[in-house]
């Protein structure tokens, strides 16, 4: 008979997984979903024409494998890969409206396919804009000033000739890292917005896993090399990740990749059921058997040989049909999240004007996304939709922003009126000079639970429940929520892409999984 895997969810990693199983084994998947989308929070949301990005997603990544397998689904873009070409093409001030062309008529990009676009971050902080990571520059100083950045210099001396010893906090972190003065200047504030609570509750893993090697040297020697070098290739094998300078993008957002997986599974056999809610989990001695779910009110039941988790950590051992431990319950209980509010807001144009010397359409400014480090506002990143990918917009004469706000399930801003925060984050655009509010078209709004796994509450004690759920040998946690950890999508599919190579290669640890990108092979600065 032949062999089953049961997939939860229908994320990058979950998505991986099925693909795998069914090109390189005999296993059929069946990925039950809960929501209505594919993708996870790699997802793609078009709002009447306009795509959203759930947070932002860079296809870039120093593993070959993950590239390569992009690639393979979306192929890059045959004509020249610079941004000067797509302006020149895409944004023709010839064009009698100023529109792109509807979908499949531009000879020169086709449909599936995967731009490659530059990069630009940067920090709002005192409404001045800092690059992203900060660079030492005659700006950066001038926009500091010279005492700040006196302070800047000496508390990072300090701290590299008397370092912290005993790192156990995400505070201690960023000061043993970058010194207390430029911790206090463009971390604290921003970090504490992401996850509402100071650094110094915050486990220093969260800066290891997603800070991993930069540094203030690394940034001032990459600021030097690019005077005289600029790594054009896609690998930029020698760059760290917060410093890249370009990056794959599909053409109508991330979600078209996980669109087109999906697509695929299905043609080779696989099942993806949308909206089926696993609140069941049935074992028998230290195996996976069986699972139940609920769809349009029924519960259905499916057995299978493998079962692959990408569901919250809390929701999956609260769905175990036996006995829990005390202790496991207790640390369960303890997971902490992060939920997430994306507001769409579609634009006339911008009041801020392009203050860079990187052309753009209509002056508009350049970045990706900016960091909001201003305190007398609750936004904490804004997103500029245009500058990902033009194709985003249903008419790109307009500009389509995602405000993205940080926040729990139970506090005010998550339960607030769709209306009512709109209009409040219009309010803080307009507060930051960012926009005018009569400017403002069209809006929409999207709430996000449980975002990004915390590294608080009960965190510390994780290892308990990765002994218990490694226990049951058939069974595989992998991606983000998985795994309670905070992966970029590269990394929640090399945990798909081992755990299947485990299963290929009859190897029954689940060690090699928990390693992706804490062990060296999988670093993204190797």
């Amino acid at each position: 008979m032949q062999k089953k895997a049961i997939i939860i969810g229908a994320g990058p990693a979950g998505l991986t997984a099925a693909y795998e199983l069914l090109t390189r084994t005999d296993i059929v998947p069946i990925i039950l979903e809960k929501s209505e989308y594919i993708g996870g929070i790699s997802k793609t949301v078009n709002y009447k024409g306009n795509r959203i990005d759930i947070g932002g997603h860079r296809f870039f990544s120093k593993s070959k494998t993950v590239m390569q397998w992009w690639t393979n689904i979306l192929p890059l873009q045959s004509t020249p890969a610079s941004d000067d070409f797509l302006l020149e093409q895409t944004f023709n001030k010839k064009r009698t409206n100023a529109k792109l062309p509807k979908t499949g008529t531009d000879p020169e990009l086709t449909d599936k396919v995967m731009l490659i676009r530059s990069r630009l971050s940067r920090i709002l902080f005192l409404r001045k804009f800092f690059s992203y990571p900060i660079t030492i520059s005659k700006d950066t100083i001038y926009n500091l000033g010279l005492k700040r950045t006196i302070k800047i210099g000496i508390s990072y001396c300090f701290a590299k000739l008397k370092p912290i010893r005993n790192i156990d906090s995400l505070e201690k972190f960023f000061i043993s890292r970058f010194g207390k003065e430029l911790y206090a200047t463009f971390f604290r504030d921003y970090t504490q917005k992401v996850w509402g609570i100071p650094c110094s509750e915050i486990a220093a893993d969260w800066g290891a896993q997603r800070v991993k090697e930069l540094s203030i040297r690394k940034a001032i020697m990459h600021s030097l090399k690019r005077r005289f070098y600029k790594d054009t290739s896609l690998e930029q094998k020698n760059t760290d990740t917060s410093l890249i300078e370009q990056f794959m993008y599909p053409k109508y957002g991330p979600g078209q990749m996980w669109e087109t997986v999906a697509d695929i599974i299905r043609e080779k056999g696989g099942t993806i059921i949308m909206n089926a809610d696993v609140d069941q989990i049935h074992t028998i001695n230290n195996k996976i058997t069986s699972v139940q779910y609920n769809k349009d009110g029924k519960n259905e039941w499916i057995q299978a040989d493998y079962f692959f988790s990408t569901m919250p950590v809390k929701e999956l051992i609260n769905s175990f049909q036996i006995p829990i431990d005390n202790e496991i319950t207790r640390v369960n209980d303890g997971l902490m999240y992060r939920d997430f509010i994306t507001v769409g807001l579609l634009l006339n144009k911008l009041k801020v004007e392009n203050d860079t010397n990187i052309p753009s359409f209509n002056n508009l400014i350049p970045d990706n996304w900016i960091y909001i480090q201003e305190k007398d506002v609750k936004i904490g990143r804004l997103q500029v939709f245009n500058n990902w990918s033009p194709y985003l917009l249903a008419d790109n004469s307009k500009v389509w922003l995602g405000l993205e706000y940080f926040c729990n399930e139970s506090d005010d801003l998550w339960n607030m009126k769709d209306d009512e925060f709109i209009k409040f984050a219009v309010k803080e655009l307009v507060k930051i000079d960012i926009i005018d509010k009569q400017e403002v078209i069209d809006s929409t709004i999207l709430r996000v639970p449980k975002a990004y796994p915390a590294y608080f509450g009960t965190y510390k004690d994780f290892d308990k429940i990765r002994e218990f759920t490694d226990k049951f040998e058939n069974l595989f946690l992998i991606g983000r929520n998985g795994m309670h950890r905070y992966n970029n999508q590269d990394h929640s599919m090399l945990t798909a892409i081992t755990a299947v190579n485990n299963i290929i290669n009859g190897v029954k640890t689940k060690e090699n999984i928990w390693e992706v990108n804490t062990e060296e092979e999988y670093h993204e600065t190797k």
